[in-house]
């Protein structure tokens, strides 16, 4: 009796083997087409970005470039620097991708203004060396060039005062128009500052980047550029103590970057803790599904609030912060590059401000 249960239970291991190979013959009859299809599909095209910025005040910008320099779906035609001390802003921009090795990037100034914002960043801005590749002339004429030798192909990520395209829309509004979109950090729709979400809406704010240059915001909402907003409402999120010692456990070119200009942001302005608004838009650009839009008909009035009103959308508007998503885009990325550059450029003699 026993012979024959051993001889009963080898037959259905056998069987049960025999009937394992079949399904996973069978499995991958079905998966291979789809693998070898997906191999065989060429990657996406990096999308073309032009990055408008007003680096060097809020330590925001700075984030937002580091995470458009570590991520091959963005193709960074160039950068302009806006509002205020824009030589300035462009010298910094001039020093972080010299030590980032991004000589491939153009660096164009934007338009001056006379506002004097608190430029935090200010000693390691006029400590850097040009790469050669730094370019004073007319931001704007870049930024219209850029558009009209690629049309419908870049987007335009803004993440400082509209200064600069307020003054490509009057220059050339129908080149402008060429814009694929523009995806842009700047205003308050039900949220305003110091409201992160976690209780009823206070009330919206005069957002800085809309209400330093009120006149350059209403003609962008009225250009009929699709518009990507990332207002208040979903970009107050915090670079916590945890986050930023994960930062300091790998020293590259860029998180030491990084950490030195957060060291004097913190010093000039004692708020210890970054809020990464701007870093958001990039976040979009290249993942949407990061922060989900609704359409929204936005005017901009003269005191430089945003307001939804009846009519056709305007713009796509990011209403809810989604902190996970983000950080799960933001931090590997900058935990696992090495980008690394010329090192000359961080023993360079102060420049004259």
């Amino acid at each position: 009796m026993l012979s024959f249960r051993l001889q009963d239970e080898r037959s259905f291991l056998r069987g049960r083997r025999w009937l394992w190979r079949g399904w996973m013959t069978l499995l991958s009859a079905l998966i291979w087409p789809a693998s070898g299809l997906a191999q065989m599909k060429p990657a996406a095209e990096p999308a073309k970005v032009i990055i408008d910025t007003d680096i060097g005040d809020d330590v925001d910008d700075v984030y937002a470039i580091a995470l458009a320099l570590t991520s091959p779906e963005l193709k960074i035609v160039g950068i302009t620097s806006a509002w205020g001390d824009t030589a300035l802003r462009t010298r910094m921009l001039d020093r972080l991708l010299c030590e980032t090795g991004r000589d491939d990037i153009p660096v164009h100034t934007g338009v001056a203004t006379n506002a004097k914002p608190q430029f935090s960043q200010s000693a390691w801005a006029n400590r850097g060396i040009a790469r050669g590749n730094m370019d004073v002339a007319d931001g704007v004429d870049f930024l219209l060039d850029q558009i009209g030798k690629n049309p419908g192909e870049i987007t335009l990520i803004a993440i400082g005062p509209l200064t600069n395209i307020g003054a490509a829309i009057d220059r050339d509004s129908v080149t402008f128009r060429k814009l694929k979109r523009v995806v842009m950090m700047g205003g308050s729709v039900y949220r305003g500052y110091d409201d992160p979400g976690y209780v009823p809406p206070h009330a919206p704010s005069a957002e800085y980047n809309i209400a330093m240059d009120v006149p350059a915001a209403q003609k962008l909402f009225r250009s009929g550029v699709p518009i990507f907003m990332m207002p208040l409402d979903s970009t107050q999120l915090k670079l916590d103590e945890v986050k930023r010692a994960l930062l300091g456990s790998v020293s590259t070119a860029l998180t030491d970057a990084l950490l030195v200009l957060t060291a004097e942001w913190d010093r000039a302005t004692h708020q210890v803790t970054p809020t990464l608004f701007d870093p958001v838009a990039v976040a979009y650009a290249i993942r949407p599904e990061s922060c989900p839009v609704t359409p929204m008909h936005i005017e901009v009035d003269e005191k430089g609030f945003t307001r939804p009103v009846e009519g056709a959308p305007n713009a796509r508007v990011c209403l809810e912060q989604q902190t996970d998503a983000f950080f799960h885009l933001l931090m590997p990325r900058l935990l696992t590059q090495r980008l690394a550059g010329n090192k000359v450029c961080t023993v360079a003699e102060p420049h004259a401000p």
